[in-house]
């Protein structure tokens, strides 16, 4: 949560107090409205249907691949949310106030899960996201790095224009990947609990294929390490 606060900061975002602030920023265009599609709706508990520009398309993006992988439509429960309406139980530091955060209801389809979990890992491993399992009740918290994501999104589209409707091509990772391709690797950044096991089996490889990408010769990581994964390209 500290990492996202502070990059809400270096964004140099509002944190909107009220819905009169909301409205404002909406009236600027610094926000936009989300009204949902055949990919993904908005669950009832959304009171301000507002986002910034690039959460919209993370979430555009993210639902038209998921529903082509599992067949479900994405549902979304919660985006920007003014300090005035704050749960009482939530972070003094969240960034929904800020309109760069978005929850997501989690699947209670274990194929859907495995899959939206391996994408937004490998979205938080290139930098563009932070991705957080809530248990109470089940749901992804993501905050968007709206500045990163927006480079991401312009790279993806000017240079792999044959995969520009997934997220590089990771989406579509087979759940075992026999040989990646050398040249095709996402940046990840190991979190506290991490494990080179936990890391691979996220991306469909091998510890072994892990280990010889970043010439490790033991298992040990540690969190804030960086470390390349091979994805498979094919």
């Amino acid at each position: 949560m500290e990492e996202q606060y502070q990059r809400a900061l270096d964004y140099d975002y509002s944190f909107m107090t009220d819905p009169a602030h909301v409205r404002r920023l909406l009236g600027m265009k610094l926000l936009v409205t989300l009204e949902g599609n055949s990919d993904y709706q908005l669950d009832d508990e959304v009171s301000f249907p507002y986002a910034r520009p690039e959460v919209r398309t993370f979430i555009e993006r993210l639902s038209r691949q998921y529903r082509a992988a599992c067949g479900e439509v994405l549902v979304v429960t919660s985006l920007t949310r003014p300090l005035s309406y704050r749960p009482s139980n939530s972070s003094k530091l969240s960034v929904h106030p800020t309109g760069m955060a978005v929850d997501l209801r989690r699947s209670n389809t274990p194929a859907c899960r495995t899959w939206i979990q391996r994408v937004l890992l490998q979205l938080e491993g290139a930098g563009t996201i932070q991705a957080t399992h809530e248990r109470r009740p089940p749901h992804y918290h993501i905050a968007v790095y709206t500045k990163e994501y927006a480079r991401y999104v312009a790279r993806l589209e000017a240079d792999e224009p044959t995969v520009a409707g997934t997220e590089a091509g990771l989406a579509t990772v087979p759940a075992k990947s026999a040989d990646p391709s050398p040249a095709s690797f996402v940046r990840y950044r190991v979190r506290p609990g991490d494990s080179l096991w936990k890391i691979s089996r996220a991306y469909g490889i091998t510890v072994s294929q892990l280990k010889q990408a970043n010439k490790l010769t033991g298992s040990r990581i540690y969190a804030g390490q960086r470390l390349d994964v091979p994805v498979s390209s094919r």
